[in-house]
């Protein structure tokens, strides 16, 4: 079973900084996307972010570029691999749940069908 597992949310205010992470487990995907998202009350849910396994290609959504940065841990020690987006710069309209996904192939093209639980972000003016 796939899993996904997202931490580091929280509360902060406008201009400071956050991490998420997300580690997957129970996928046999070689090469795969892993993705984050996020929806806040009343709007579409809208991609963040994306990074591809195979070479590391990462893509970001207009509104989050310059201030988000995805990575993906490769040190042989962590297993898991985790993923994180680090965010700079937060601004009150960064509030959102965030959830990252996961799914084959690169990110232009991938379907991502497993989610995590998605976790709350909140920035204050």
């Amino acid at each position: 079973e796939v899993q996904l597992v997202e931490s580091g949310g929280g509360s902060v205010q406008a201009g400071g900084s956050l991490r998420l992470s997300c580690v997957a487990s129970g996928f046999t995907f070689d090469d795969y996307a892993i993705g984050w998202f996020r929806q806040a009350p009343g709007k579409d849910r809208e991609g963040v972010s994306c990074i591809s396994s195979s070479d590391g290609s990462t893509l970001y959504a207009d509104s989050v570029k310059g201030r988000f940065t995805i990575s993906r841990d490769n040190s042989r020690d962590n297993a898991k691999n985790p993923v994180y987006l680090q965010m700079n710069s937060l601004k009150p309209e960064d509030t959102a749940v965030y959830y990252c996904a996961l799914g084959p192939h690169r990110c232009v093209s991938s379907t991502f069908g497993s989610w995590g639980q998605g976790i709350q972000v909140t920035v204050s003016s």
